[in-house]
């Protein structure tokens, strides 16, 4: 499987963990890490609704689970494909876990924080920046999106 396979497969994944959190109420995001080999270490969509944790992200919740499975609150030499471009929490939770690259799908113009908002790895004060690359399936990500939050309007 050459390169691209590999990040539509992966970035596939977390799309199908931002459908499950829609189906259990929760905005469709999702986030799969994946390690130097190629082997995903965890997935996971939303859930800060169903776990009464403000901090229940898709990001953070796949960080907490790698960084369990590891043994390790570092994760080098990880990439993290996304759904929708990481607001500040989550993109400072990145660094602190010093991932060494992020694939996002969609941009968030309203609550990104990489290449929106805050610019958090830009920042002089950031103390770990990963390579940052605009992954597949953004029309996809974008409107699963908007289909939710229609919804619910």
């Amino acid at each position: 499987m050459n390169t691209n396979e590999k990040e539509n497969e992966f970035m596939q994944r977390a799309l199908d963990e931002a459908r499950a959190a829609a189906v259990a109420g929760e905005a469709p995001i999702g986030a799969v890490l994946v390690d130097a080999a190629g082997e995903m270490i965890a997935a996971a969509g939303n859930a800060p609704i169903s776990t009464n944790d403000p901090t229940g992200h898709a990001e953070i919740r796949v960080l907490r689970a790698a960084a369990e499975k590891l043994g390790n609150y570092r994760l080098p030499e990880t990439t993290l494909y996304v759904t929708l471009e990481p607001c500040a929490m989550c993109a400072g939770a990145i660094s602190h876990a010093r991932i060494a690259r992020l694939v996002i799908a969609a941009s968030d113009p309203k609550g990104g924080a990489v290449w929106h908002g805050p610019a958090f790895f830009d920042q002089p004060t950031c103390h770990w920046r990963p390579a940052v690359t605009e992954g597949p399936f953004a029309q996809e990500a974008g409107q699963m999106l908007k289909d939710f939050f229609k919804a619910r309007r």
